[in-house]
């Protein structure tokens, strides 16, 4: 037996890739890149601010699907095509993430043609009463 189990549901986005949307390992929830695509794991190719937010909805839908919400990220690990895009990703990630911000690594110019962005997070479930 494995000592995680996967999470996913209906909402959060289909991947044809090998991989879960989600595991949680007692109160950590490790939450696999996710990047601009739609509910059949289709990239949905955008401006760089549409596929970040794109990006960042999909990460709050499997967070969902784990009973938890942004607030519950402890680290997010952001993949940025071009630098020039950083004071917008500035901007947005401080739409979707509050003080005190979750521990943050941002990586420039490894995303190739396909993506303008992607991202993946740690959260932690609240413990049980």
């Amino acid at each position: 037996m494995k000592p995680f189990h996967a999470i996913h549901n209906p909402d959060t986005p289909i991947s044809h890739l090998p991989f879960s949307p989600a595991v949680q390992v007692g109160q950590f929830v490790f939450v696999s890149g996710q990047a601009s695509v739609d509910e059949t794991g289709k990239i949905v190719p955008d401006t760089f601010a549409g596929e970040m937010r794109r990006s960042l909805e999909n990460i709050r839908k499997v967070l969902a699907a784990a009973g938890l919400t942004m607030n519950d990220v402890v680290q997010t690990r952001n993949y940025v095509g071009d630098q020039a895009d950083l004071p917008e990703f500035n901007q947005i990630y401080a739409e979707y993430f509050e003080q005190p911000y979750p521990a943050r690594t941002t990586l420039m110019g490894c995303l190739g043609t396909l993506l303008k962005y992607e991202v993946d997070v740690v959260a932690v479930a609240p413990r049980l009463a």
